[in-house]
Protein backbone atom coordinates (compact mmCIF):
# COMPACT_ATOMS: atom_id res chain seq x y z
CA UNK A 1 0.00 0.00 0.00
CA UNK A 2 2.85 2.39 0.70
CA UNK A 3 4.47 1.72 -2.22
CA UNK A 4 1.34 2.28 -4.63
CA UNK A 5 1.14 5.93 -2.59
CA UNK A 6 4.56 6.47 -3.25
CA UNK A 7 3.99 5.73 -6.97
CA UNK A 8 1.20 8.12 -6.79
CA UNK A 9 3.24 11.19 -5.55
CA UNK A 10 6.04 10.47 -7.44
CA UNK A 11 3.91 10.13 -10.97
CA UNK A 12 1.80 13.49 -9.99
CA UNK A 13 4.95 15.05 -9.19
CA UNK A 14 6.31 14.74 -12.70
CA UNK A 15 3.28 15.87 -13.77
CA UNK A 16 3.36 19.04 -12.29
CA UNK A 17 7.09 19.53 -13.02
CA UNK A 18 6.54 18.76 -16.30
CA UNK A 19 3.78 21.37 -16.32
CA UNK A 20 5.77 23.76 -15.23
CA UNK A 21 8.64 23.48 -17.46
CA UNK A 22 6.36 23.94 -20.38
CA UNK A 23 5.30 26.74 -18.91
CA UNK A 24 1.67 25.92 -17.73
CA UNK A 25 1.87 26.89 -14.54
CA UNK A 26 3.98 29.06 -13.01
CA UNK A 27 6.74 27.66 -10.99
CA UNK A 28 6.86 30.72 -8.95
CA UNK A 29 3.20 30.77 -8.02
CA UNK A 30 0.13 31.71 -10.25
CA UNK A 31 0.98 35.03 -11.64
CA UNK A 32 -2.17 34.84 -14.21
CA UNK A 33 -5.88 34.81 -13.75
CA UNK A 34 -7.65 31.92 -13.15
CA UNK A 35 -8.40 30.58 -17.03
CA UNK A 36 -5.05 32.11 -18.25
CA UNK A 37 -1.76 30.51 -18.51
CA UNK A 38 1.27 31.60 -18.49
CA UNK A 39 4.22 31.68 -20.38
CA UNK A 40 7.39 33.78 -21.21
CA UNK A 41 6.09 36.33 -18.38
CA UNK A 42 2.98 37.04 -20.38
CA UNK A 43 -0.99 35.08 -20.02
CA UNK A 44 -2.70 33.84 -22.82
CA UNK A 45 -6.66 32.80 -22.72
CA UNK A 46 -8.98 30.68 -25.17
CA UNK A 47 -12.49 32.88 -25.79
CA UNK A 48 -14.55 29.65 -27.84
CA UNK A 49 -16.88 31.91 -29.22
CA UNK A 50 -16.41 32.60 -32.71
CA UNK A 51 -16.29 36.30 -33.94
CA UNK A 52 -14.81 38.11 -36.62
CA UNK A 53 -10.96 39.39 -35.77
CA UNK A 54 -12.16 42.66 -35.19
CA UNK A 55 -14.80 41.55 -32.69
CA UNK A 56 -12.25 39.12 -31.21
CA UNK A 57 -10.03 42.43 -30.67
CA UNK A 58 -12.88 44.02 -28.89
CA UNK A 59 -13.31 40.84 -27.04
CA UNK A 60 -9.56 40.70 -26.06
CA UNK A 61 -9.78 44.41 -24.92
CA UNK A 62 -12.72 43.45 -22.75
CA UNK A 63 -10.40 41.71 -20.75
CA UNK A 64 -7.17 43.83 -20.71
CA UNK A 65 -5.67 42.38 -23.44
CA UNK A 66 -4.97 41.83 -27.31
CA UNK A 67 -5.25 38.90 -29.59
CA UNK A 68 -2.47 37.06 -29.24
CA UNK A 69 1.10 37.36 -30.79
CA UNK A 70 3.57 34.43 -31.11
CA UNK A 71 7.32 35.63 -31.11
CA UNK A 72 9.04 31.63 -31.23
CA UNK A 73 7.87 28.02 -32.08
CA UNK A 74 8.09 27.03 -28.09
CA UNK A 75 5.37 30.08 -27.66
CA UNK A 76 3.35 28.91 -30.31
CA UNK A 77 2.89 25.43 -29.26
CA UNK A 78 2.17 27.03 -25.93
CA UNK A 79 -0.85 29.04 -28.13
CA UNK A 80 -1.96 25.34 -29.26
CA UNK A 81 -1.98 23.28 -26.06
CA UNK A 82 -3.82 26.76 -24.40
CA UNK A 83 -6.51 25.73 -27.28
CA UNK A 84 -6.08 22.00 -27.21
CA UNK A 85 -6.49 22.64 -23.57
CA UNK A 86 -10.10 24.34 -24.09
CA UNK A 87 -11.37 21.95 -27.24
CA UNK A 88 -9.34 18.89 -27.27
CA UNK A 89 -8.68 19.44 -31.33
CA UNK A 90 -7.28 21.70 -32.75
CA UNK A 91 -9.72 24.13 -34.63
CA UNK A 92 -8.15 27.34 -36.81
CA UNK A 93 -7.95 29.93 -34.80
CA UNK A 94 -7.42 34.03 -34.31
CA UNK A 95 -4.16 35.62 -33.32
CA UNK A 96 -3.66 39.04 -33.39
CA UNK A 97 -1.68 39.40 -36.99
CA UNK A 98 -3.05 41.61 -39.79
CA UNK A 99 -1.68 43.79 -42.92
CA UNK A 100 -4.70 45.63 -42.99
CA UNK A 101 -2.84 48.32 -42.88
CA UNK A 102 -0.28 47.79 -45.39
CA UNK A 103 -0.67 45.39 -47.75
CA UNK A 104 2.13 42.43 -47.13
CA UNK A 105 3.75 44.19 -43.75
CA UNK A 106 2.52 41.76 -41.09
CA UNK A 107 2.07 43.69 -37.95
CA UNK A 108 0.87 42.71 -34.20
CA UNK A 109 -1.93 44.06 -32.66
CA UNK A 110 0.23 44.33 -29.28
CA UNK A 111 2.28 46.51 -30.95
CA UNK A 112 5.35 43.77 -30.42
CA UNK A 113 7.39 43.09 -33.67
CA UNK A 114 6.95 40.83 -35.98
CA UNK A 115 9.89 38.70 -35.66
CA UNK A 116 8.46 34.93 -35.91
CA UNK A 117 6.36 32.91 -38.76
CA UNK A 118 4.83 29.80 -38.83
CA UNK A 119 3.07 30.75 -42.39
CA UNK A 120 1.64 27.46 -44.32
CA UNK A 121 3.21 27.11 -47.79
CA UNK A 122 1.58 29.17 -50.46
CA UNK A 123 0.94 31.67 -47.63
CA UNK A 124 0.28 34.45 -47.10
CA UNK A 125 -1.69 34.52 -49.98
CA UNK A 126 -4.00 37.42 -49.80
CA UNK A 127 -6.54 35.31 -51.73
CA UNK A 128 -9.53 38.54 -52.41
CA UNK A 129 -7.95 40.41 -49.46
CA UNK A 130 -7.47 38.19 -46.55
CA UNK A 131 -6.05 40.59 -43.95
CA UNK A 132 -6.10 38.80 -40.80
CA UNK A 133 -4.07 35.68 -39.36
CA UNK A 134 -5.12 32.66 -38.52
CA UNK A 135 -3.55 29.32 -36.74
CA UNK A 136 -4.01 25.91 -36.72
CA UNK A 137 -4.90 25.92 -40.26
CA UNK A 138 -4.29 22.48 -42.44
CA UNK A 139 -2.00 23.46 -45.18
CA UNK A 140 -1.30 21.53 -48.34
CA UNK A 141 0.85 19.57 -46.52
CA UNK A 142 -1.24 18.67 -43.55
CA UNK A 143 0.75 20.13 -40.75
CA UNK A 144 -0.95 23.12 -38.32
CA UNK A 145 0.22 26.29 -39.56
CA UNK A 146 -0.55 30.00 -40.18
CA UNK A 147 -2.85 31.13 -42.90
CA UNK A 148 -4.13 34.49 -43.87
CA UNK A 149 -8.16 34.81 -43.81
CA UNK A 150 -10.86 37.21 -44.61
CA UNK A 151 -11.27 39.13 -40.96
CA UNK A 152 -15.41 38.97 -41.38
CA UNK A 153 -14.87 35.14 -40.93
CA UNK A 154 -16.04 34.06 -37.84
CA UNK A 155 -13.40 31.98 -35.49
CA UNK A 156 -12.60 31.44 -31.79
CA UNK A 157 -9.35 33.14 -30.21
CA UNK A 158 -6.76 33.63 -28.20
CA UNK A 159 -6.22 36.36 -26.04
CA UNK A 160 -2.97 38.06 -24.58
CA UNK A 161 -1.62 40.13 -21.51
CA UNK A 162 1.15 41.15 -19.64
CA UNK A 163 1.46 39.83 -15.83
CA UNK A 164 -0.29 41.57 -13.50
Amino acid sequence: MKMLIVSLLVCAMMALTRAAAEGLISKTGRRCSSGWIEFGGRCFYYEPTATSWSEAQRNCRALGANLASAHSIEELRVIERVIFLHTHWDPPTWLGGSDSNAEGVWRWLDGTPFDFTYWCPGEPNDNSNQDCLQTNYRGSSGDRCWDDMWCYAHLPSVCVRGLY
